[in-house]
């Protein structure tokens, strides 16, 4: 079972540069304070993780991945993760995927993926992964349980997401939670495969309607501008293959139940 550390994340402070422009600061965030501080500073934190100065690396215990902890210049903090594409232990991984995932999330207006970027370092690229801060791991023998509605709406938007992607490697390793109880998804390196059907992945019990309605939007066309070479063609077919898949299934919910027991 595949473990990942939980991503590391800081509160934002625009500070004025001068009176043409603004340089936005990312000092660590306090103890026990909410981790999603990402929405709306995605391009500047994409641009920290690209060409921000690597002052210190150091490896992480845990994760078959074997990724490494970068800190920079500025205090912010990455996950990085140089997986090259290509088969390991019978399963297609690649950094690339862990960036689709994160573009897909923007897309969808989810914010439960950290930003991530491609970056080189020493002549490898790799995925660099904002460092979620104060985020607590998943516990398989107490599992959390946050507020409801809201708890049980992240966790379906999560199995959306996994059977839109076909992220096959879900586990408690790569769940993570904050003290505001919000759900952030992180190691998608597997997803993104040629996989025609929603076997193996966890089906949907409810459906969160406008993430749902997201996703039914999306278009080849979409895809291509959002994900770029991220993703190849023929999966990215299989990903719309998949969602019709869903659709059906959704259908399928909402004959036997009724809309208003299947849809949040």
């Amino acid at each position: 079972m595949r473990r990942a550390p939980a991503l590391l994340g800081a509160f934002v402070l625009v500070l004025a540069a001068s009176s043409v422009s603004a340089q936005v600061a990312v000092p660590a965030a306090d103890p026990g304070k909410c981790s999603l501080t990402w929405p709306g500073f995605e391009d500047k934190i994409e641009k920290d993780l690209v060409d921000g100065k690597v002052i210190k690396m150091e490896d992480v215990p845990i994760g078959v991945t074997k990724p490494q902890r970068a800190t920079l210049e500025n205090g912010e903090r990455f996950a990085w993760k140089p997986l090259q594409p290509g088969f390991n232990k019978g399963y297609m991984e690649s950094y690339k995927a862990e960036i689709a995932a994160y573009k897909l999330d923007r897309m969808l207006e989810m914010h439960m993926v950290p930003p991530i970027a491609e970056r080189n370092i020493q002549g490898k690229y790799g995925a660099a992964v904002f460092w979620i801060e104060n985020g607590k791991g998943w516990s398989v023998e107490h599992p959390p349980q946050g507020p409801e509605p809201s708890w049980s709406k992240q966790l379906t938007r999560m199995k959306m997401f996994d059977l839109l992607i076909a992220n096959i490697d879900r586990n408690q390793g790569n769940l993570i939670y904050d003290a505001d109880w919000h759900l952030f998804l992180i190691d998608h390196s597997r997803a993104f495969i040629d996989k025609k059907d929603l076997k193996g992945l966890a089906p949907l019990g409810r459906v969160d309607k406008a993430l749902w309605d997201r996703m039914l939007a999306l278009t080849m066309e979409d895809l291509d501008k959002g994900l770029g070479d991220l993703v190849g063609a023929k999966e990215k077919k299989a990903m719309l293959l998949r969602r019709d898949l869903m659709a059906k299934a959704i259908a399928e919910l909402i004959k036997k139940r009724g809309e208003n027991s299947v849809y949040y």
